[in-house]
């Protein structure tokens, strides 16, 4: 998998070239100090993975973010916690604080070459049928899956696809999440960002900006955060 650094300072695209070339099946093939410079590289070039800054002069990561090509995966860098949730409002596959360890850099690498094994998969006939009360059937990787609803712990909705997180795998399939949220019962399915599905039933624990699910850790958007909170945390969890 190719990828490309995004950020005005020097000793910040320095500090990712070194986890580049820390990580396996990873190569960096530019490096950029600004949108602009970045976008030229992008119309002549086939990108997988762009490590991109945040607060930039100019364009911002997060607005940058906005115009880049469906096929090319996000992943920001930022010294910064407060653009979390609105980061993943731009389809952005993960989030990592400034100094960036490699375990955690390498953590985000296997996310996003996972992601792109899922996108060149043929699902060209993926879609969700047969749907019933408990279950539904979902076409994925030319086979059919049954999906019972109290299994799911989450689903997470990247470019036009949805990841249906199971507890012992993931099944992906061509639909937007506002498609598959209209579909899934509304007693235990919120949403609960742009990019995040949850299923209340599966919460391990909550705080104001995040929800834990086993080992998975989804962020809360802005605009999903008090309707979380006062139906689902409030009514449903706390019993008030």
């Amino acid at each position: 998998m190719n990828c490309i650094i995004v950020d005005d300072e020097p000793l910040g695209r320095q500090a990712i070239q070194k986890l580049v070339l820390q990580t396996e099946n990873l190569e960096a093939i530019g490096s950029f100090n600004g949108a602009e410079a970045t976008k030229a590289f992008l119309e002549k070039n086939a990108v997988d993975l762009i490590f991109l800054d945040i607060q930039m002069p100019g364009v911002n990561g997060i607005e940058f973010a906005r115009t880049i090509p469906k096929t090319t995966l996000v992943v920001f860098t930022t010294a910064f916690h407060e653009f979390a949730s609105e980061s993943y409002d731009v389809d952005a596959i993960d989030y990592l604080i400034k100094p960036v360890k490699l375990e955690r850099f390498q953590k985000a690498v296997e996310k996003a070459q996972t992601y792109c094994k899922l996108f060149h998969t043929d699902h060209a006939n993926s879609n969700i049928e047969n749907i019933t009360t408990d279950y539904f059937f979902v076409k994925s990787e030319r086979r059919i899956f049954k999906v019972h609803f109290s299994d799911i712990l989450y689903i997470e909705g990247l470019k036009d696809y949805v990841i249906i997180y199971l507890a012992n795998q993931k099944v992906i399939t061509l639909m937007n999440i506002k498609t598959i949220h209209d579909l899934l019962p509304k007693s235990f399915f919120v949403r609960v960002s742009k990019s995040y599905i949850i299923n209340v039933n599966n919460i391990d624990s909550v705080d104001n900006n995040t929800v834990y699910i086993g080992k998975n850790e989804i962020p809360i958007g802005n605009i999903y955060r008090d309707h979380f909170f006062n139906e689902f945390v409030t009514r449903k969890i706390l019993g008030k």
